[in-house]
C-alpha cells in the first residue's frame, strides 16, 4: 500500500512551534490521525480529523494548543503545533483510517491501518 509521508519536524525551543504535514490526497473520505511516540513511551494519539466532515479530536495534553487542519482541496493535512514544551519531544506520525466516514473516537492506535514513517520533533528547554 502507498505510505504515507510526514513532513515539518524539527528542534524549537520552549514555547516554539512546528506546523507538520501529511499528504493524503488519496483519502479524501477518511479518518486522519496524528500520534507521537516519546522515548521509552508507548505511541499515543494526539490529534485526528475526518476529512469529510472536517471534524476534529484532540488529547487532553494538546487541547489549545495544537490544531488539525486540512487544505481545500483535501491533498494535505496539518498539525499547527503552538506553545511547544519538552514534553511534546516525540516522533510524530500521520495515519489513515482506511474505512470510509468519520473517525471513531480518533485517538486510538488500533483504529488506523496506514501509517507514516515519522518525523522528529524536539522541543528544548
Amino acid at each position: 500500500q502507498a505510505q504515507l509521508k510526514e513532513s515539518g519536524g524539527g528542534s524549537v525551543q520552549n514555547g516554539g512551534s512546528l506546523t507538520l504535514s501529511c499528504e493524503v490526497y488519496r483519502y479524501k473520505n477518511n479518518c486522519i490521525g496524528w500520534f507521537r511516540r516519546a522515548l521509552g513511551k508507548e505511541r499515543e494519539g494526539v490529534a485526528s480529523i475526518s476529512a469529510s466532515s472536517g471534524t476534529t479530536r484532540y488529547h487532553d495534553s494538546v487541547k489549545g494548543r495544537f490544531t488539525a487542519s486540512q487544505d481545500s482541496d483535501k491533498n494535505f493535512v496539518y498539525l499547527h503545533m503552538n506553545e511547544l514544551k519538552p514534553e511534546d519531544t516525540a516522533i510524530y506520525y500521520c495515519a489513515v483510517d482506511l474505512r470510509p466516514g468519520d473517525c471513531y473516537s480518533g485517538l486510538l492506535e488500533y483504529e488506523y491501518n496506514l501509517w507514516g514513517q515519522g518525523t522528529q520533533v524536539t522541543v528544548s528547554s
